[in-house]
């Protein structure tokens, strides 16, 4: 099976426990103010790639996972190439490499019997949870956020590991009440392990220049190290013992 391929990170150390090979995906259908890789936005835009051929590519570097790491799959939005995903995680799993899947569930259908099959062959997933607020949420992302917290209670539901991720960016994901009403979200799943809170930065700005678009948050800066601060202790109090959180 053919998949659409962005790029690939050959030791990657922030997507995913231990030392990881990143396959990045092709295609998202979500436009994130501050996302820093707008050419992975259009499907069309990857080089076709078999499945069995990114195998090949990620175990060259099996022997630097140890015991934690493995392969990561990102994009873009791995879900959008679901099929290929599957395909692509089981031959993974055959091989014994550990597999997690960076997504924001945009793409979630409930009624698709392909996402149990995902589960079967994912160990973990990195969830990016944009915005707490559904017009704040449409307002960063240009989507609903009712297709992603599905994903999240579907996770949930079948005890599936979950990393969660939240951008933090002043002025639209930095106040209080936004975080606290994350937190509240956060609190209704019994699945996540860890949150990280990744401060919003300006380092893809130059792609949007070379692509001849327009940077939604010029001028926006990156937050001060109280802000982030701040949004770590929010987003840990309250939390179960049995949660892990930065």
């Amino acid at each position: 099976m053919f998949g659409f391929i962005h790029s690939y990170e050959s030791f990657g150390t922030v997507d995913g426990p231990g030392i990881r090979f990143v396959v990045f995906l092709q295609g998202c259908p979500m436009r994130c103010k501050y996302c820093h890789n707008p050419d992975t936005w259009n499907l069309s835009g990857g080089t076709q790639t078999e499945a069995a051929d990114v195998v090949r590519e990620a175990l060259k570097y099996k022997s630097y996972f140890g015991e934690k790491g493995g392969v990561t799959v990102s994009g873009g939005e791995p879900l959008l190439q679901l099929d290929f995903l599957i395909e692509l995680l089981y031959m993974l799993k055959q091989k014994g490499v550990h597999t997690c899947v960076d997504t924001s569930g945009g793409c979630f259908d409930p009624s698709d019997a392909r996402y149990d099959r995902l589960l079967e062959v994912a160990d973990l997933f990195l969830l990016d949870i944009k915005h707490s607020d559904p017009e704040g949420h449409r307002q960063l992302t240009g989507r609903s956020q009712e297709k992603p917290l599905a994903f999240a209670r579907f996770l949930s539901e079948h005890k599936k590991p979950v990393w969660v991720r939240h951008v933090l960016v002043p002025g639209i994901t930095d106040d209080d009440t936004q975080l606290k009403n994350l937190r509240a979200i956060l609190d209704t799943l019994d699945n996540v392990q860890k949150v990280e809170v990744l401060p919003y930065h300006t380092l893809g700005v130059n792609k949007y220049h070379a692509l001849g678009i327009l940077y939604p948050l010029e001028g926006t800066q990156p937050p001060e190290k109280a802000r982030v601060e701040n949004a770590k202790t929010l987003l840990r109090a309250g939390w179960q013992k049995n949660k892990e959180a930065l």
